[in-house]
């Protein structure tokens, strides 16, 4: 089970507490909602997500998902990135660059080699730190808004942002 599997069942179920009654289940919700009445701004079916962090990486799926992204795989390993792209095609991903067990540069030639385009998500945002095969990827800087995300997905996809 990737993280969104185990997120939908989190958030559907779990209350927030949140002042005004909001549940954290109620907020995914209208974020769906808010994507299937046509304000996003693309059209991609699926999309990897690889971030340790998972708070992070349920962040950028809320973004992503108001975008008008459709499915959004989360894994927060380098093992649980390459499975996942062995077992599904994927649009485009989001790769966090410094993960616990180390960087995501080789994952991200991977990519280059079976063709996802990607773009890094760091706390970093000096990119001549990357090695210079790297340096030309988009780069999102943590933290980031939802103004952040969609230029960085234009940057990312032009042509479909």
């Amino acid at each position: 089970m990737v993280y969104s599997e185990m997120v939908a069942e989190f958030t559907d179920s779990v209350p927030c507490g949140a002042p005004g009654g909001n549940d954290v289940g109620e907020t995914a919700g209208a974020l769906r909602q808010a994507s299937d009445e046509g304000h996003g701004i693309m059209s991609a079916n699926r999309v990897l997500v690889l971030e340790d962090s998972l708070i992070i990486a349920m962040e950028a799926e809320d973004i992503l998902r108001l975008s008008g992204v459709d499915g959004i795989d989360i894994v927060g390993s380098l093992e649980q990135a390459r499975a996942a792209i062995a077992a599904e095609s994927y649009d485009f991903a989001l790769l966090d660059v410094n993960l616990g067990e180390g960087m995501s540069f080789g994952f991200a030639r991977h990519l280059i080699d079976v063709g996802i385009p990607f773009g890094f998500v760091s706390g970093y945002s000096d990119i001549r730190d990357f090695p210079p095969d790297l340096q030309h990827i988009p780069l999102l800087v943590k933290p980031f808004d939802e103004k952040a995300m969609r230029e960085f997905l234009q940057r990312l996809l032009p042509a479909a942002a």
